[in-house]
């Protein structure tokens, strides 16, 4: 009876041992990650060169949300303006506008959150993911004479 009872209680130091360890080993990197995500400042002038950009969703026509498609390259300038080399819009399953040579502006915050507005076009809310590899949009406003419209993206930097 009594070897049963220091087995059993020697289990259980050596469970309780191991899950210490395990704990111990996770809460650095855990630290370590936070702390690198608290420390990540953004600003505008990481966002450099062209990406891929295609979002879709849904275009306000008199009421009427219509599927929406884009596929552009967006090449940021690192000074809060951009330019579009290429680029297609599909509304509905027609190809209706030709985005090459478009030009916006931007902002990005401390926070990596910012703004993308398309001259004449739509106007997105963005954030910006680690190394300013990509970023997300989501449209907040349409087009001159356009509904809001509804659209989601991600903004890849290309080589």
């Amino acid at each position: 009876m009594k070897t049963k009872l220091t087995k059993m209680i020697m289990s259980s130091l050596a469970f309780a041992c191991a899950l210490v360890c395990l704990a111990a080993t996770m809460a650095p990197a855990t630290s370590a990650t936070a702390r690198a995500e608290a420390d990540r400042h953004c600003s505008v002038g990481m966002l450099r060169g062209l990406y891929v950009w295609t979002f879709d969703g849904y275009a306000n026509f008199g009421g009427n949300l219509v599927p929406k498609a884009v596929m552009q390259g967006i090449r940021f300038n690192g000074d809060g303006t951009t330019f579009n080399p290429f680029g297609t819009v599909n509304i509905g399953g027609t190809i209706i506008i030709d985005a090459t040579g478009g030009v916006g502006t931007y902002t990005v915050a401390a926070d990596c959150t910012g703004t993308l507005s398309i001259t004449d076009g739509p106007s997105f809310n963005i954030y910006v993911g680690p190394g300013a590899q990509q970023l997300w949009t989501t449209q907040i406003a349409g087009g001159a004479g356009s509904g809001a419209g509804l659209g989601v993206g991600t903004a890849t930097r290309l080589p």
